[in-house]
């Protein structure tokens, strides 16, 4: 008996715990959590937003460069006609809108025939979209409203030994102008093709035609 209730009071006598509070997310914790998972997504979509932005501004600039060089090659190809300056523009070629019927030009109205078509995007067609002389909407190869412009300045002709100024061998800027997929503009002040579109993007080349008499 003795030993028994030495054992009572030994139970007795220990120290009685609360209970375990009960443990886990509150409402309020899984709210701020799903909050926070938002604006990461939303930051993650803005980003992804710019860089498709920022490549289809380098894709347009390629197509660019190509449609320059492009008429660069049609000029040294066609000396004849480019000292003679008949690659000048007088307006801007290309601009949107439906294709020129190039049948029947040769030499440079052939060519530039030509580069305003590619400048429109004759070289691709939208699905179901019509890219023809009497309709442009579907034609998709080219930047945003592109246009082209080649200038020419008397004042950079060279000489030859004898000091007679060598007609021709001035140069050539052969310039495109787009429509950009921000608002960012080129200064008015360096645009020489025309007025600026919105977000006016700008490459332009120089060429100078060779001749063996020059100095």
């Amino acid at each position: 008996m003795a030993a028994t209730d030495c054992l009572r009071r030994g139970r007795a006598n220990e120290p009685v715990f609360p209970p375990r509070a009960a443990t886990g997310f509150t409402l309020l914790e899984v709210m701020i959590a799903l909050l926070l998972v938002v604006i990461g997504l939303l930051g993650l979509l803005t980003l992804q937003a710019k860089a498709q932005r920022a490549e289809l501004e380098s894709y347009e600039r390629t197509q660019a460069v190509v449609l320059i060089q492009d008429m660069v090659d049609r000029m040294n190809a066609n000396r004849r006609d480019a000292f003679s300056q008949a690659y000048v523009t007088a307006t801007p070629v290309g601009g949107g809108g439906p294709l020129t019927d190039c049948t029947g030009m040769t030499r440079a109205a052939f060519d530039l025939c030509e580069w305003g078509n590619l400048l429109i995007g004759v070289a691709e067609t939208s699905a179901g979209g019509t890219c023809s002389n009497g309709s442009g909407t579907g034609c998709v190869g080219a930047m945003l409203a592109a246009r082209g412009c080649i200038t020419y300045d008397p004042a950079t002709e060279l000489a030859d030994s004898f000091g007679a100024v060598q007609a021709g061998t001035g140069f050539y800027t052969l310039t495109i102008v787009w429509e950009g997929t921000s608002p960012t503009v080129i200064p008015s002040s360096q645009l020489n093709c025309g007025t600026a579109p919105y977000g006016a993007r700008m490459v332009n080349s120089t060429l100078r035609i060779a001749a063996l008499g020059a100095q």
